[in-house]
C-alpha cells in the first residue's frame, strides 16, 4: 500500500541562531583534503598563522589522520583574516566561535 504524505504530516525543527557574540574565543580550523600537499599546508600555517615549523607540521600531521586541527585561537578580529587569507590559499578552514 503505498502512503502519500502531505507537508502538514510532516513537522520540521529549525534552530536559528539570532545573536552571535565577537568576543570571547574564536577557532580557526583546518580540514583535511585531498589536494594540498603537506609542504603547502606547512607553508600556510607558518606564513598566515604564525606557527613555527614543528608547530606547523604538527597540525598537518593531526589533519591527516584525524581529519581535522584547530590551527589559530583568538578573537573574531584577529582570526577573521587569517581565515580569508587560509582560505584564498585554498585550505579547507572554518572559523568557528
Amino acid at each position: 500500500m503505498n502512503r502519500l504524505f502531505t507537508a502538514s504530516a510532516v513537522e520540521t525543527q529549525e534552530d536559528v541562531l539570532s545573536e552571535v557574540s565577537l568576543d570571547g574565543d574564536w577557532h580557526v580550523v583546518l580540514y583535511n583534503d585531498n589536494h594540498n600537499t603537506f609542504d603547502h599546508v606547512i607553508d600556510c600555517l607558518i606564513h598566515t598563522c604564525g606557527h613555527d615549523a614543528l608547530q606547523a607540521e604538527q597540525c598537518a600531521m593531526i589533519v591527516h589522520f584525524k581529519g581535522k586541527c584547530t590551527v589559530k585561537s583568538g578573537s573574531y578580529d584577529e582570526l577573521a583574516p587569517i581565515h580569508k587569507s587560509l582560505t584564498e590559499k585554498d585550505l579547507t578552514v572554518e572559523l568557528n566561535p
